[in-house]
């Protein structure tokens, strides 16, 4: 899980969010490279990250915790199959 408070003060430290060092964190590592060579897209991507960076931070979170599930539910239907068709 991914903190908040971490991501927002990586958009502090790594220029308001010029440097995207917030993206990186967040995993969107195209994004990233795009906001360091652009300067956040000339700030104003920078800008808008400001305001949407909390509800980033939740849907990395929720996506992560959908793949967790998904391997879960995967491996228990892989050993069900496994137990029906082996006896």
């Amino acid at each position: 899980m991914k903190s908040t408070g971490i991501a927002f003060l990586l958009w502090l430290i790594g220029g308001f969010g010029m440097f995207g060092l917030h993206r990186f964190y967040l995993n969107k590592f195209g994004t990233g490279l795009l906001w360091l060579f652009t300067a956040g897209v000339f700030g104003i991507g920078a800008f808008i990250d400001l305001f949407t960076l909390g509800i980033q931070v939740d849907t990395y979170n929720a996506n992560q915790k959908i793949t967790a599930s998904y391997k879960v539910s995967w491996f228990i239907s892989l050993i069900k199959y496994n137990s029906i068709y082996t006896k």
